[in-house]
C-alpha cells in the first residue's frame, strides 16, 4: 500500500489579482495547495499559526507593505516560513537595509519569474 505524500500548503499574498491567480494555477499544478488574498489585511485577520508550510508576501502593497504583514504574521506564529516577491531591486534594498537585514536574498523572488523557477524556489524553501 503506498501512503499519500502531504501537500505543502501555500498562503499568497499579492496585491496584484493576475500574480496571485498564475502563481495559484502553477503551484497547484504542481501539487501545492494554495490559498491567495489579494488584501494583506484579510490574509492577516484570516491567517491559522502552524497550518502553512510557507507563506509568500509581496513586499509592495498599498494597504501594508510586505515587511509588516511579516512582522505581524511572526508575532502569529514565530515558527512560520516566509519568503518575499518583489519586482523592485532598489526597494527590496532600502528595505532591508532599515529593518530586516537578518532576512537572506534566498527569501526573495523577483519578479517576473517563470513557473518553473518559481516551483523549484519553492520547493527549495519548503524544504529547509
Amino acid at each position: 500500500m503506498k501512503l499519500a505524500r502531504k501537500r505543502s500548503r501555500i498562503l499568497l499574498v499579492d496585491d496584484e489579482p493576475d500574480i496571485t491567480i498564475l502563481f495559484k494555477i502553477a503551484l497547484e499544478d504542481a501539487g501545492f495547495i494554495v490559498h491567495p488574498y489579494n488584501d494583506p489585511l484579510i490574509a492577516l485577520s484570516e491567517f491559522k499559526p502552524g497550518y502553512y508550510d510557507l507563506i509568500i508576501v509581496d513586499i509592495k502593497m498599498p494597504s501594508m507593505d510586505g515587511f509588516t504583514l511579516y512582522d505581524e504574521l511572526k508575532k502569529e506564529d514565530n515558527k512560520a516560513k516566509i519568503c518575499f516577491l518583489t519586482a523592485s531591486e532598489m526597494y527590496y534594498e532600502e528595505s532591508r537595509k532599515v529593518k530586516h537585514r537578518s532576512l537572506g536574498k534566498d527569501l526573495f523572488i523577483r519578479k517576473p519569474i517563470t513557473t518553473e523557477e518559481l516551483i523549484e524556489r519553492i520547493t527549495a524553501l519548503i524544504s529547509k
